[in-house]
């Protein structure tokens, strides 16, 4: 006995069931990667740090650390600050994720964009445990820039949450002769900013004294909690006159950006009595070996700055050389092939029926009807017609308006076709329906040289 098989049950119809459940299926299997970028706020001073934070989550693990370093930051001193584990919840699922952190310094009075980041990871995909490669893109976050407040100046603008101020000397004040060389050692600590922008000493000028400053140490300190600076700054005083000397109270602000308020810190005044010398003969030597010292110190400070030309690093520069030598060796071994390319295609294009036909709307726009005429006929000699005239072309391929022009024109015995914008366009319409039915011009036809009269 035969029994039916239904047409539900047939093999194709299973087959389909199953693509379509597979489909509907792929997306609860699917990995889920994004990123987030977080500023602690959008509008800073100059100097004000700004904490920047980038998380990256995924829908299963990572099987690498994510570090995608310190990032570059035009406008800004960029810090990294350290990454830390964390997760968030959606639809009630725990993503897991790395937080980075970052503090952002703005240096100048306009506003920073962070950008976008390509940031390079690798977890497996749900279901799996293989770490797979992927790359996660952050989005461009713009920090405004605001001015420093109204009269505050800038040369002694510092942003910071807190700042300590010491010094040293290297003599006792008390026991000072004409001759003497005391070097005096400012160190300032900052907190939360970086050891650029905390602004260098104004040394004041005192009568009877000269000083050479030396160069400044700078240091940056980061904890695993904190972030802080130091700078120190050292001068020399030359004792030359007999007499009191009084060494000015240095005054250090700081801009409190929590608190919004100016705070001050002094190193008071000093007053040094110096005591006749009768041994002056060395005082020009030790001018002379203090000049020394200094530019030796500045000489010290230029080589140890990086070697840059034109804002590049030697690196760089060769980098952009090799790349542009081997620009120009492809250039050179290739340009003649493209421009040989350019020039058969050129040629090429100068014996097709698009170039005829160019000419023709070209000559008909200008109205030069002699011109156009010619351009016409030569332009039917390119479609390899049975008869190349326009009254064929018309009669097998034309649109309505142009069998009715060429009709009219037909009856005018001796009266020149006239080549308006109404028959160019009603020519071009029965054009397209020449190359429809006919497919591409045959090649051989473009070296046509027959021209009906």
């Amino acid at each position: 006995m035969r029994h039916k098989r239904g047409g539900g049950n047939s093999w194709p119809s299973k087959f389909l069931w199953v693509v379509v459940f597979c489909c509907l299926l792929q997306p609860a299997f699917a990995q889920t990667l994004w990123s987030e970028v977080q500023l602690s706020k959008r509008r800073a001073y100059v100097g004000e740090p700004v904490q920047v934070t980038v998380r990256v989550y995924t829908s299963t693990w990572f099987t690498k650390g994510v570090d995608p370093g310190n990032i570059k930051v035009n406008g800004a001193y960029t810090v990294f600050f350290r990454n830390v584990s964390t997760s968030t919840s959606r639809n009630g699922k725990t993503y897991p994720g790395v937080e980075m952190i970052y503090h952002v310094f703005p240096f100048a009075n306009k506003d920073v964009r962070f950008p976008a980041v390509e940031i390079a990871v690798e977890s497996p995909a749900d279901g799996g445990y293989k770490g797979k490669p992927h790359t996660v893109t952050t989005k461009e976050r713009v920090i405004e820039v605001r001015p420093i407040p109204p009269g505050f100046d800038m040369s002694s603008w510092l942003v910071s949450s807190d700042l300590s101020v010491r010094q040293e000397w290297s003599a006792d004040l008390k026991d000072v002769k004409v001759g003497d060389v005391i070097q005096r050692r400012i160190i300032r600590n900052a907190d939360n900013t970086v050891p650029q922008l905390i602004p260098p000493v104004a040394w004041d000028s005192l009568p009877g004294v000269s000083q050479y400053p030396g160069r400044s140490d700078v240091q940056n300190i980061r904890t695993k909690t904190a972030i802080g600076a130091v700078r120190t700054e050292v001068t020399r005083y030359l004792f030359e006159k007999q007499g009191e000397v009084e060494i000015p109270e240095m005054v250090f602000t700081w801009w409190n950006p929590r608190q919004q308020q100016l705070y001050k810190r002094t190193l008071p005044s000093v007053k040094v009595l110096v005591k006749p010398n009768p041994d002056l003969g060395m005082l020009e030597t030790l001018k002379d070996s203090l000049l020394t010292a200094q530019k030796a110190e500045v000489s010290a400070a230029e080589e140890k700055a990086p070697l840059t030309f034109l804002g590049l690093s030697p690196e760089k520069l060769v980098a952009i050389i090799v790349l542009m030598a081997i620009s120009f060796y492809f250039l050179m071994k290739f340009l003649p092939r493209l421009v040989k390319r350019y020039q058969e295609k050129r040629q090429r294009y100068l014996r097709s029926e698009p170039y005829f036909f160019d000419q023709f709307k070209r000559a008909a726009k200008n109205g030069e009807s002699k011109k156009g005429l010619n351009a016409l006929y030569r332009w039917i000699d390119q479609l390899g017609l049975q008869e190349p005239t326009l009254q064929y072309f018309a009669e097998g391929w034309g649109s309505p308006g142009l069998k009715h022009y060429v009709r009219q024109w037909s009856r005018v015995d001796g009266k020149d076709l006239k080549l308006d914008e109404d028959f160019v366009k009603e020519l071009s319409v029965s054009r397209e329906i020449f190359l429809n039915a006919s497919g591409e011009i045959p090649s051989a036809l473009t070296e046509a040289i027959w021209i009906n009269p």
